[in-house]
Order: C-alpha cells, then sequence, then structure tokens
C-alpha cells in the first residue's frame, strides 16, 4: 500500500489477539473497511462476532486458507503435549504461518490481489510494490539461512510452541515447550518433567517471551546449565510499520544464535 494509504492496524505491541477488545473507534473503522486481512478464526478469535456484524461490502481475508500458503500441523509427543485454545477447543494446525518467509511472499500476493480488485485504478502500484517486497523476502530468507547454519543442530526449549515455521524454515532443533499456552501455568509435574527432559536432550537454552517472564521459568533452570533466553514471535516491543516483519525475523534468528552459540 506504500504510496496510496496506510493501513490500520487493530492489535499493536505486546497486546493478547487471546484477549483482546476492541475499542469503539476500532468497531467505527472496521464499519468503514473495505477488506480486514487476518490470519483466521481461530488465532484472532476476538474478530469472529464483529466481522460476523459487517455488512456484506466488507471482504474478509483469511490469510490461512490463502492458495499456496504452506500449513503444518500442531506438534505433540514428548514435550511439544496437547495444543487448545482458550476454548479448549484442539488445534489441528499450527497458526503462526508468518514466521515463514515463504508464507509472507504468500501474504504479499494475497494483498496485491484483493487491494487491485478493490482499487483497481491503482493496480499497478500495487503489483510494483508486491513485486519488490517478495524480492526483499527472498533476501531475507537468504540472510536468516546463513544466520541460523551454525546452530541448526544445537536443542533448545520454548516457553510454548509458536515457532514451529520458523524452525521448519531454516532446520533447527527445537527439543519441545515448556507449556501448550502462554495462558497455561504448567503444574508440578509438568515443571519436573521438563526437567528431566532437558537432561535427556542436553538442551542449551529455554527460551521465555517479552509478555510472560513467570518465576517457574527460573525453577526450571535452577541447578542446571540452561541458559534463558527471549524470543517474540509478535514483535511486541517494536514499532509498527514497513519494517516490523524484517526486525522481527531478525531479532528471532540474532535471539536464538546469541543463546545457542557457544563461541559467542
Amino acid at each position: 500500500m506504500e504510496g496510496v494509504a496506510v493501513p490500520a492496524l487493530l492489535v499493536q505491541g505486546n497486546a493478547s489477539i487471546h484477549t483482546y477488545t476492541l475499542r469503539p473507534s476500532q468497531v467505527r473503522a472496521l464499519n468503514h473497511a473495505q477488506v480486514v486481512f487476518r490470519i483466521g478464526s481461530e488465532l484472532e478469535s476476538f474478530l469472529n462476532k464483529p466481522l460476523a456484524a459487517l455488512n456484506d461490502k466488507v471482504r474478509i481475508i483469511n490469510l490461512i486458507d490463502w492458495p499456496g500458503m504452506t500449513l503444518l500441523p500442531t506438534r505433540s509427543g514428548g514435550l511439544w503435549g496437547q495444543h487448545t485454545d482458550h476454548h479448549g477447543k484442539s488445534h489441528y494446525t499450527d497458526n503462526h504461518i508468518w514466521l515463514d518467509p515463504g508464507n509472507a511472499k504468500v501474504i504479499v500476493s494475497a494483498a496485491v490481489e484483493v487491494l487491485s480488485e478493490i482499487d483497481p485504478e491503482r493496480a499497478t502500484r500495487y503489483r510494483n510494490n508486491g513485486k519488490k517486497l517478495r524480492a526483499k523476502l527472498d533476501e531475507l530468507d537468504q540472510q536468516l539461512s546463513t544466520t541460523l547454519a551454525p546452530v541448526k543442530t544445537v536443542p533448545y526449549l520454548v516457553f510454548h510452541d509458536a515457532y514451529h515455521y520458523f524452525e521448519a524454515r531454516y532446520g533447527l532443533n527445537a527439543a519441545g515447550a515448556v507449556t501448550p499456552s502462554p495462558e497455561h501455568i504448567p503444574g508440578a509435574r509438568r515443571l519436573r518433567e521438563v526437567r528431566k527432559y532437558i537432561r535427556t536432550t542436553a538442551a542449551r537454552c529455554l527460551f521465555r517471551e517479552p509478555q510472560f517472564s513467570p518465576a517457574w521459568l527460573q525453577l526450571i533452570s535452577e541447578g542446571t546449565q540452561l541458559k534463558i533466553g527471549t524470543l517474540d514471535p509478535l514483535g511486541a516491543t517494536l514499532k509498527p510499520g514497513p519494517e516490523l516483519y524484517f526486525t522481527l525475523m531478525h531479532q528471532l534468528a540474532k535471539s536464538l544464535t546469541d543463546c545457542l552459540d557457544n563461541h559467542l
């Protein structure tokens, strides 16, 4: 949309998409929108009712359903466990699709196609912008692959299973997740399982998230060689704008290499 308009971002910073409540001004913005892009009804479930109330002229694009999107299943077994949403429903498809630059290119193509249909007078600009952005994503993909290559085999644990697409894209060695959901507090039995798993897998790092820093993370690492790092899948601390995605992905790679590489 560069050179045409600036899209309205509904959920900014470290606000949780699981518990988000729209402000009246955002409801009004939705009512005047021509198109709404979201990952899907499971991830941004807070939008389901507001979107159902909109008139038929507003296009709702669920990106997870767009043709060409690479989709991965949620993981189970070992420390991956059973994944449920905040309604208690099991997930079978991992919703964190944006953490694969290949999927990001599909999202760009979706935006180009939809915006060109809605605003045909500027279709050439949308296509040109999309071409430049896809080339930039190819460059990002190559950079991340080079950055992460030295730590591909090093095992680690994550706070919750949000990075499947990133890990699959770059062949990383994630050993498991502490909790199936950020809102779920693991019990004593689960913490014992995690500590045992750390010993058997020789995991080098446990990655928390900036929105969540519970005291029990220290209990897990106590008495072990495990290092605590931070991964941010949402760009919670980043300024919204055209560079957010690229900064987010580079930060993920840097956080992983900083913690996993013994030579750094």
